[in-house]
């Protein structure tokens, strides 16, 4: 029986050429081409929206997984985006994939960019959410964001995405409250957090990736769709706009009124063009 439903995935484990296990969830038709998401920051198998996880899963296999150091994967956290992407294929490659598609947010996007750059001919499609290129405007930034928003967290008793993917505005607020809602929804078996050691190392990764040389996008000849709020205060929306002038077969999607998690609010309207560019 075909699972379609996120919250009730598997936790499956496979163990690479490297010696390490990875862990990761998949639902929907295991034909064709499947999707492969790659996460933010900090980001578990638990953190994905069910809604886009599911809307996705309709018509496509899906597959998501815990970077290694991460949740359940084992070994080290690297520390540099490059051995993230290095790490990513040796996942891939253990299941024996020849041909992906790629949903990226965030961290994820870079990742992604960075594994595309090793071994173009693996991906047919990518979509970049909430991401920017190698070098981009204010990318360095985000260790002192994300410890000035955790700590507003902590003494506000929020969850730090709220601040970090989501306006202050009132629908912000209320797309917020519904989007924690929903990575809630799972009760069984949930994802092991990430250790403070990895997500130091995580966001000095992303602070190097930052400030390191910008990157030829010109060689990304994949169909690209790059998706953000006009309110990123993460990795600033002005990326976004900078990854479209410089991939050759790229379209942008901007959500007005919108943060970084922009395809969490507005998981419908994003579910739909992502599919729709999946299928074209």
């Amino acid at each position: 029986m075909v699972n379609y439903q996120y919250t009730k995935a598997l936790n499956l484990t496979i163990q690479a050429s490297n010696g390490e296990t990875y862990a990761y969830r998949e639902l929907g038709e295991k034909k064709g081409v499947p999707v492969v998401f790659f996460v933010h920051l900090a980001g578990t198998l638990d953190n994905w929206d069910p809604r886009v996880v599911d809307g996705v899963a309709q018509n496509h296999w899906v597959i998501a997984f815990d970077n290694q150091g991460v949740g359940f994967s084992r070994g080290q956290v690297p520390n540099s985006i490059e051995q993230m992407a290095r790490d990513s294929l040796t996942f891939i490659h253990a299941l024996g994939l020849k041909e992906i598609d790629v949903l990226s947010f965030s961290m994820g996007g870079m990742i992604a960019q960075e594994l595309i750059a090793i071994e173009p001919s693996l991906v047919r499609k990518l979509i970049l959410a909430g991401t920017g290129p190698r070098g981009g405007e204010g990318i360095e930034n985000v260790t002192k964001l994300s410890d000035r928003d955790s700590i507003r967290a902590l003494l506000t008793l929020k969850d730090v995405k709220t601040y970090l993917f989501f306006t202050r505005t009132d629908n912000g607020k209320k797309k917020a409250k519904a989007f924690l809602l929903r990575l809630k929804e799972r009760q069984e078996n949930r994802d092991k957090g990430i250790s403070l050691k990895a997500y130091r190392t995580q966001l000095k990764a992303i602070t190097a990736w930052g400030l390191a040389l910008p990157a030829d996008l010109s060689q990304i000849k994949q169909p690209t769709l790059i998706v953000n709020g006009d309110e990123d205060r993460m990795v600033p929306t002005v990326n976004s706009y900078e990854l479209n002038s410089r991939i050759p077969n790229s379209q942008l999607i901007i959500y007005p009124a919108a943060g970084h998690g922009g395809i969490f609010q507005n998981h419908e309207a994003f579910v739909e063009s992502a599919v729709a560019f999946l299928d074209n």
